[in-house]
């Protein structure tokens, strides 16, 4: 007879992490609870020694070299980029790895933090959406249309905003419209 161990608490953590992110992935829009607040759960939910990532702050790079993941400096290079804040972001995320016609699925996912429920009102459309859901999501002017230039779908960056507790997941195929 074969017998499995229980899930410990870091299994049964990262496994609530997930599943909030699929939801939140297959839902564009909708707000998913996290078990714990902040893009710890989700650095060690999401990376292992096959990925590579950047990210802003010290703290985060700490959490992300604590799973063997290799870290870049260069965030084209990047498969998951972790940013505190999305102020500035004119600078970089242009560099945003954004696959290519080729290979679209080797876009970047980028995990920003970004208050929920305040801020500018968005439209969003496109798969895993009936009609339309519109939402409010305090980024800076000037970010969704940036984002648009960017990505031609398959083409882009899949975006998840963190806030607290809860995720918002924006995939590339999405497409926001600034109310």
């Amino acid at each position: 007879m074969l017998s499995v161990a229980p899930p410990d608490a870091a299994e049964i953590r990262c496994n609530a992490v997930f599943e909030a992110l699929l939801w939140a992935v297959s839902r564009p829009g909708e707000t998913q609870l996290l078990p714990a607040p902040g893009m710890a759960g989700i650095i060690e939910t999401l990376i292992d020694l096959e990925c590579t990532a950047y990210a802003e702050g010290e703290e985060l790079r700490a959490r992300l070299a604590a799973t063997g993941a290799l870290l870049t400096e260069d965030i084209g290079q990047a498969g998951y980029v972790f940013v505190d804040s999305l102020m500035d972001f004119e600078a970089w995320l242009p560099a945003v790895n954004r696959g290519s016609a080729l290979y679209p699925d080797v876009g970047a996912t980028l995990v920003a933090a970004a208050s929920h429920g305040r801020g500018s009102r968005l439209r969003l459309t496109g798969p895993g959406i009936a009609e339309n859901r519109d939402i409010l999501i305090d980024v800076p002017a000037g970010f969704w249309d940036l984002r648009a230039q960017l990505s031609a779908y398959p083409e882009g960056f899949d975006l998840i905003l963190v806030d607290g507790a809860s995720a918002i997941a924006i995939p590339r195929s999405t497409h926001v419209e600034v109310l």
